[in-house]
């Protein structure tokens, strides 16, 4: 039988116990940040250069897609899902079909080796970033059993991509299963399928995903969450269910919008909402979009202690094809047939990327921010076709921009603009 004098001093005990363990949990999660933190801060020389590459041509190729929707249309991209894939794919470019990547993707005075390490090095550190947000990104090349492909290029994406490369017979018809069942199972079953049809003339596909899951680190209270008004994107105003709280932001008004940033997890990753101010419009804010304004503008956020926000909750899925605006923007080459030089790939040098499919989704609500992204490039051959703190009120009840970030390397991982907010 135990004693009183036992029974007590276990009581003391448990709770000591219990409480080394939970700072020994706790210093192990700050532990891992840092270390996290650190491999951001330590990136190998021209990592900087080449996030500036990748964010540069991310928001002009967004400038360039927003400009073809509709009022309505809610659009979102990812510009480091798009930029892998194609670096990818510029690691088997040659002749002037590289030089019209390398004038497109911004990747001016980088070498390949460059591009490939520090892409290498940026994609460990962000999936390292913060313990509290999770951040997948994978990489993939099927390609089919008839096509000879250089052994460099297949190394090359394997070790500096971590690209599964398969070899498939690209007749059978369990290729489209396979295909689709890898890109559903790295975005969650977000994004479920990429392609329609294998076509008789592919001969590789290039697939970047990413996936994203944040809780808010300050998240929206369900009860605080209500139907507001909107004004649409063609001038109409609707109900829209819309989030509210009060907390400590960041925040930064100019001429042309106010802004928050609204942190995931421990703060590494966060959303920004850019609310174009009365009188000017989305379409303005995008005009100006350039990665020098972009970074000037994120240098100008400061902290309030009282930010009252009220933004719609919203989900959609969104998907293009980015032939036409790639080609446009200088990769013609890349899309030609007979013009096109993918020697890289192979001593065949009949190859040429036959399609550019970009799939998105996001779902934003009061815990957090779940999105996901794929992009498939198409190699073909060229026998086929073509004070004491004051409230500042931040209240999104008209079009609006918003974009994921990782804080301390400033890389863009989603942007979208917000016409049409709908949860089903």
């Amino acid at each position: 039988m135990k004693t009183p004098k036992a029974m007590k001093t276990k009581r003391l005990i448990f709770p000591v116990v219990l409480a080394f363990f939970i700072l020994l949990s706790a210093l192990s999660c700050r532990e891992h940040q840092e270390e996290g933190t650190d491999d951001l801060k330590n990136l190998p020389e021209k990592s900087a250069q080449l996030i500036d590459a990748d964010n540069q041509f991310g928001l002009e190729l967004f400038q360039k897609i927003t400009a073809e929707a509709g009022v309505n249309d809610n659009t979102m991209i990812s510009p480091l899902s798009i930029s892998l894939a194609l670096s990818m794919t510029y690691n088997g470019a040659a002749g002037q079909t590289k030089s019209d990547m390398e004038k497109t993707m911004k990747l001016y005075g980088l070498t390949t080796e460059q591009i490939n390490k520090a892409h290498k090095a940026l994609v460990e550190a962000l999936k390292s970033a913060d313990p509290e947000v999770t951040l997948k990104i994978a990489n993939a090349i099927y390609y089919n059993h008839l096509l000879k492909v250089r052994e460099e290029f297949v190394t090359v994406n394997q070790h500096y991509y971590d690209a599964e490369v398969t070899s498939l017979n690209f007749s059978s018809v369990d290729v489209l299963g396979i295909i689709n069942g890898w890109v559903s199972e790295k975005t969650e079953g977000k994004i479920p399928t990429i392609l329609e049809q294998i076509d008789a003339d592919l001969v590789m596909v290039l697939l970047n995903a990413i996936y994203f899951n944040g809780k808010w680190k300050s998240k929206f209270g369900d009860k605080d969450t209500h139907s507001l008004p909107f004004r649409f994107g063609d001038g109409s105003t609707r109900e829209v269910a819309t989030m509210s709280q009060e907390t400590a932001l960041e925040y930064t008004s100019n001429d042309l919008f106010s802004a928050v940033h609204l942190p995931y997890g421990e703060g590494q990753y966060q959303m920004t909402i850019l609310l174009p101010n009365g009188g000017k419009s989305t379409a303005d804010v995008i005009d100006e979009l350039d990665n020098e304004k972009w970074n000037d503008w994120m240098k100008d956020f400061r902290m309030e202690n009282k930010v009252v926000v009220k933004m719609p909750r919203f989900k959609f899925a969104w998907e293009m094809t980015l032939n036409g605006i790639l080609s446009a923007m200088g990769m013609a080459s890349a899309f030609t047939p007979y013009v096109a030089d993918f020697s890289g790939i192979s001593n065949a040098r009949d190859l040429y990327i036959g399609f550019v499919i970009h799939k998105t989704y996001v779902d934003v609500n009061e815990n957090g921010t779940e999105a996901a992204a794929v992009t498939a490039v198409g190699v073909y051959t060229t026998s086929m076709p073509v004070d004491p703190p004051e409230k500042i009120y931040f209240t999104v009840d008209r079009p609006f921009l918003f974009a994921i970030t990782e804080k301390t390397t400033g890389t863009i991982l989603f942007m979208g603009e917000m016409n049409a907010p709908a949860y089903n």
